[in-house]
């Protein structure tokens, strides 16, 4: 039986199911970098997520192996215009061709690897990303990373799920604004489009 939230309880987060090692395909996957853009990422930013620094580190080590294995590679870029209606919702970030609508230098894409610059949360959403993982990469598993968990990640591997592509979220590669926020991202993950989430990016290997 249901049972309505009440606010101000507490709230039991149902049981993730992690992988311990997980082994993808190189030829069928793809790698998604969502949003790890300044605003988001760096002190000075417009509407920094606290812990989206520290997956800087992760999310290098699991591009630097998907370009050794020649894994087909998208960034997102939240991307706005001055009179955005978005930003009735948030502060003005993201606005096009300023700093903090760049990609983090740590992170900076390659000549060759898919820029997708977006207007809303959902990476599908008015890119050219389906294009390429359909039908020039045709790619079947995406590994997914970035910031925000539980908005643009989790648009992001939400459409992908309905797609039925193979989501993969390790949580040391997302960084979300609450715990509660990074639990129910990996728990729809996992569980709502059947996808797989690890703990780390170690547990992550390309063949």
């Amino acid at each position: 039986m249901s049972v309505p939230f009440i606010p101000g309880a507490t709230v039991e987060v149902p049981e993730i199911n992690f992988k311990s090692a997980l082994e993808l395909p190189a030829a069928s996957s793809a790698l998604i970098i969502v949003d790890m853009q300044n605003d988001f990422v760096k002190d000075g930013g417009t509407l920094v997520v606290p812990s989206a620094a520290d997956t800087i580190p992760n999310i290098q080590q699991l591009l630097s192996a998907a370009r050794q294995h020649g894994i087909s590679i998208a960034y997102t870029q939240d991307t706005h215009t001055e009179d955005d209606p978005e930003f009735a919702i948030w502060p003005p970030h993201c606005k096009e061709g300023t700093w903090g609508w760049q990609i983090i230098d740590e992170l900076a894409p390659q000549p060759g690897e898919l820029i997708c610059p977006k207007r809303r949360y959902d990476g599908f959403h008015g890119t050219w990303l389906e294009h390429h993982l359909a039908h020039v990469w045709h790619a079947e598993h995406l590994v997914i990373v970035g910031t925000v968990s539980s908005i643009c990640v989790l648009h992001t591997a939400a459409s992908a799920g309905l797609r039925w592509y193979h989501v993969v979220v390790p949580a040391d590669g997302t960084s979300a604004l609450t715990e509660f926020d990074q639990a129910l991202t990996l728990r729809q993950v996992s569980w709502l489009y059947t996808g797989s989430v690890t703990r780390s990016v170690d547990e992550i290997s390309f063949v």
